[in-house]
């Protein structure tokens, strides 16, 4: 059994158990009407995209996300939000010495005690339990983004149930019609465009396949000229009215479930893992990739 299979499987139990521990963070975390950005590499910045866009949803304040290294921190924000599971990102432990310089309040959130991002951020929320092995994030990602959407106020328990019901599905129903498609695109709307980038990430690094990701509105505005048989078109969340059968006129596969959005992450991280083993591929090692980027005289190192 490979890591990532091991850390798909524990997500709604990890998402139960960060529920608990809302109480005793609250403080260090955004309140409302808050001016907030957040910051994160990767799956981080993703998770931050789809946190922020719903924060924004639900009246809660002004909230931007952006990647480490393309920040706009300038523009003046009353609260920081840094996501990463290493601690040790290069371009994120550059913005916490800025904050520290600026003295803007922010609290990171890291898998890894006695990193420097751990040590160093003003408040920092240790979550050691979601921490993996894979080089592939999976858990880590979606406990944060599932902390973040309980201090909106969200209930987590549909989340949590569709999560539990993907898991126990089999394989021959989980992604039918899927194993055999030679390309994705990703679709979503409002706080699942964040998911849609990080479910065509996960697919490129896991499988070295080629996957992309758009809105789903403007997903006719052009990028539907690729839809055709052999392919597969995939929404995270709702879905524009009508869209589903021009995508199957083109001949196609449309697929979607009515379930929360990171249950369909969850299924997504399955589909990954059974593509990668279908091609030979060690989904724990990507290749070109490493658990953390870490710059030293412009060399990216592990």
């Amino acid at each position: 059994m490979t890591f990532l299979e091991q850390e798909i499987a524990t997500q709604p139990d990890n998402w139960a158990a960060v529920v608990t521990r809302l109480p005793e963070v609250a403080d260090v975390l955004p309140r409302a009407g808050e001016r907030v950005a957040t910051i994160g590499c990767g799956t981080s910045w993703f998770m931050g995209q789809a946190y922020a866009v719903l924060r924004e949803s639900l009246g809660q304040g002004v909230t931007d996300a952006f990647a480490a290294s393309e920040h706009q921190l300038a523009r003046g924000y009353d609260r920081v939000v840094v996501i990463t599971r290493s601690g040790t990102t290069t371009e994120v432990i550059e913005v916490v010495e800025e904050l520290k310089a600026a003295g803007t309040p922010h609290v990171a959130l890291v898998a890894t005690a006695g990193t420097a991002v751990a040590d160093a951020a003003e408040s920092t929320i240790l979550l050691p339990e979601v921490d993996e092995q894979s080089v592939v994030q999976t858990r880590f990602a979606t406990t944060v983004l599932a902390l973040l959407r309980a201090s909106l106020g969200e209930s987590l328990d549909q989340a949590i149930s569709d999560a539990r019901e993907v898991l126990a599905e089999p394989d021959s129903t989980a992604y039918a019609g899927l194993l055999d498609v030679e390309q994705v695109s990703f679709l979503g709307r409002g706080w699942t465009n964040g998911l849609a980038n990080e479910a065509a990430l996960k697919l490129r690094e896991s499988v070295q396949f080629w996957a992309e990701a758009y809105p789903a509105m403007e997903y006719r505005h052009g990028p539907i000229s690729i839809a055709a048989p052999g392919r597969a078109t995939w929404a995270i969340g709702d879905v524009p009215e009508g869209l589903a059968e021009q995508v199957r006129a083109t001949g196609g596969h449309f697929e979607h479930r009515d379930i929360d959005p990171m249950a369909e992450l969850v299924r997504l991280h399955r589909f990954c893992l059974a593509r990668a083993l279908a091609a030979g591929i060690n989904p724990d090692e990507p290749r070109n990739l490493t658990r953390s980027i870490i710059l030293e005289d412009a060399a990216a190192v592990g």
